[in-house]
């Protein structure tokens, strides 16, 4: 399941090339114009499906989760950063799925520079936390697989009001998937 996870990114290179190139007049303002590049509003999330594993991958900037980017110095930061932390902790909170599914989440993990998640090592130079995305990583092992037709993302944009639209890859056993899901329109459907 991780292999097939990890090849998601390139199961969709070339719709992701085809983005940027319809993009390019329109990208001019941006300094890093690459393929996957930090904008605020906007998330990624990978999700596969296999068997009785769902794995869904969540990337976002910082910003669309606390409202900043820098590291938590004031109270009123912290505490942001401590209640996104649990909303993110609790994923049948934030994607629901079907509950005829009967999916338990098996292991997840989140990531981020705002939780101390970054190589104390590197120079030290001062823009490295300027851009902090958060990651999360969910596993879920479901009992009713033949269930999970769609996935509802309508409490993510309720619970991070900030994130605007989700760029979704999926691959299933049965189709691989890329697809813009924003509030007004929150399923994907399998």
């Amino acid at each position: 399941m991780r292999r097939l996870l990890l090849a998601l990114p390139f199961a969709f290179l070339p719709l992701a090339i085809a983005h940027a190139a319809d993009e390019h007049d329109h990208d001019h303002d941006h300094e890093h114009g690459s393929l996957g590049a930090h904008e605020h509003g906007v998330a990624r999330l990978d999700v596969a499906q296999e068997g009785t594993t769902l794995e869904l991958d969540l990337n976002t900037p910082a910003m669309n989760i606390v409202g900043f980017e820098h590291a938590a110095t004031t109270e009123a930061d912290k505490a942001k950063l401590a209640a996104a932390r649990e909303a993110l902790l609790k994923p049948h909170g934030l994607f629901n799925v079907p509950e005829a599914a009967q999916c338990s989440v098996t292991s997840q993990k989140l990531t981020s520079p705002l939780f101390g998640d970054k190589d104390e090592d590197d120079d030290g130079d001062a823009d490295e936390h300027e851009h902090s995305e958060i990651h999360a990583h969910y596993q879920f092992t479901c009992n009713v697989p033949a269930v999970l037709t769609k996935l509802d993302l309508s409490q993510l944009f309720t619970t991070f009001p900030a994130t605007q639209k989700i760029q979704v890859q999926l691959i299933t056993s049965k189709r691989q998937l890329g697809a813009e899901v924003r509030p007004g329109n929150p399923v994907l459907k399998f």
